[in-house]
């Protein structure tokens, strides 16, 4: 049986591995901002690890494209994003996600989703 780590038994926590699976990385974030958002992926039963990085790139990705494909999409009711994932959805987790963190990590998040807002 492995020995039980010192500082773990001082302070009486169990030692728990890193959850395996996809992790948060955000650019633009600091890492006491990410630590948060991964805490929050783990304790939201709507939020799943990885998910707030995956809609931040759905978002770019959409707000990216050239306005007039944008538009034919819309005309023609090709709405359905089954292939990369709903930016409307993911942006609307955004503004959820920057609703549930702290005064100083929203104020961070809310600066890298304000930057790809402008290029849209």
């Amino acid at each position: 049986m492995p020995r039980s780590r010192p500082g773990n038994l001082r302070t009486g926590r169990a030692y728990r591995p890193r959850p395996d699976g996809p992790s948060t990385v955000i650019d633009g974030l600091s890492s006491r901002t990410l630590a948060e958002i991964a805490r929050l992926e783990l304790s939201r039963n709507y939020l799943s690890p990885g998910g707030v990085s995956e809609a931040v790139r759905c978002w770019k990705r959409h707000v990216r494209r050239p306005l007039g494909a944008l538009w034919r999409d819309e005309e023609q009711g090709n709405t359905h994003w089954d292939c990369c994932g709903d930016p409307l959805a993911a942006r609307r987790l955004l503004d959820v996600v920057m609703g549930a963190l702290s005064p100083r990590g929203a104020r961070e998040f809310r600066r890298v989703v304000s930057g790809l807002d402008r290029d849209r």
